[in-house]
């Protein structure tokens, strides 16, 4: 594959229509259209400018910062790295030609339901619920903060996201059972998602395993002669950076090298796809969500360096003994808070107790939890434990 070819537009049809009479461009509460903005343009503005993504710079990405003992402002937060899968996503569609309004608003909500301390700590969390009968999936919360939690409107709760975000929201990065979620109707799920939702999933994880390798270089748990050693993607380009700049210092090598590798996988995901919507005969949205299959992934060949990476970064960066106090402190203060919270539901918020009747303690608890940043929650347990 040349790397500097660039894909060709996939059939017009496919793309999602952004025309506000759309069914996907259907609010909850209507409302007139903008003058200038499309509405997933709109949709995405509103992603922006609520709490909840705001509060995304205080939650972890994979370093978390206790107080104590900070790693440094240059690591990765939730909020840095929605960032990055917003503008690899916006390439993917702009290139693609399919609706960048809609790909850049889900990629800038699809991590807005995470809990703080990482996956960590919603692990921790949905340890807590399971002792009560229930689950948490950051996909189904992200989907209650903007339909319920954000209040910026006096004529509606919530942010009144269009049809085509909502089901993005929920659809992105898995399929949900009709018979399991009664609830998720509206959401299509007897069908695969739009290929601008299904681009969301992939953008992620290209974003996040080049930033975890540099983040992880940069923070000393992993070095770049173990990196070259276990990922010849990443040694290739890297041989040929040293060729081109042999007096460069280790680090812009390594950040040379990195660029090349999302590059890639970008390039890779475009060029695959396109080949699949041509040999499958796709050619409307309604050809893709009538696929048994996902259609959007990377070539064999790249998928297999994306699970070599993955399972690198698994064994020596997430899973690292660096880690494992971190993991643990994370497990400690999300059950701990979770557990005192439960004794006493009168620590709760005014508006998170008025919840409780109508979702249950346990709920209310976790949804309570999982909108706090880091430091909010160490401040929450530390109170609850009398420190």
């Amino acid at each position: 594959m040349n790397l500097q070819s660039k894909p060709a537009s996939l059939p017009p049809a496919i793309a999602v229509s952004g025309h506000p009479d759309s069914e996907l461009t259907r609010r909850i509460y209507a409302e007139p259209p903008h003058p200038y903005r499309t509405p997933f343009a709109r949709d995405g503005a509103r992603i922006l400018h609520a709490r909840a993504f705001r509060r995304l710079a205080g939650k972890t990405q994979v370093f978390t910062r206790l107080h104590a003992d900070p790693p440094g402002d240059h690591f990765r937060s939730r909020l840095t790295h929605t960032l990055e899968v917003a503008q690899i996503s916006r390439t993917l569609a702009t290139a693609l030609g399919l609706n960048t309004d809609l790909a850049e608003s889900l990629a800038l909500v699809h991590d807005i339901g995470h809990p703080p301390f990482g996956h960590a700590g919603e692990k921790a969390l949905d340890h807590a619920l399971k002792a009560h009968g229930l689950r948490f999936d950051h996909n189904l919360h992200a989907l209650r903060i903007v339909s319920w939690f954000e209040e910026r409107y006096a004529a509606f709760r919530g942010l009144n996201l269009t049809l085509g975000v909502r089901e993005g929201i929920v659809k992105h990065s898995r399929d949900y059972s009709a018979a399991e979620h009664p609830e998720l109707a509206e959401y299509f799920l007897d069908q695969r998602p739009p290929l601008e939702a299904q681009l969301i999933d992939l953008a992620d994880e290209i974003a996040y395993l080049t930033a975890d390798l540099d983040d992880g270089m940069d923070s000393g748990i992993l070095t770049l002669d173990q990196v070259r050693e276990n990922l010849p993607l990443f040694r290739g380009f890297h041989d040929a950076i040293l060729d081109r700049y042999p007096l460069a210092a280790p680090r812009l090598t390594a950040s040379e090298a990195l660029k090349r590798v999302l590059n890639a996988f970008v390039t890779d995901l475009m060029c695959e796809l396109r080949s699949r919507v041509a040999s499958l005969g796709i050619i409307t949205l309604n050809d893709v969500r009538q696929i048994p299959e996902r259609i959007a992934a990377l070539s064999p060949p790249m998928e297999s360096n994306r699970a070599e990476a993955k399972a690198f970064l698994y064994a020596n960066l997430y899973n690292s003994p660096g880690m494992e106090d971190a993991h643990r402190h994370a497990e400690q203060v999300v059950q701990g808070l979770f557990a005192a919270l439960m004794s006493d539901p009168n620590l709760l918020p005014a508006d998170h107790r008025a919840q409780v009747s109508s979702e249950g303690l346990a709920r209310t608890v976790a949804d309570y939890i999982a909108g706090m940043t880091d430091s909010f929650i160490e401040q929450a347990w530390a109170r609850s434990a009398g420190k």
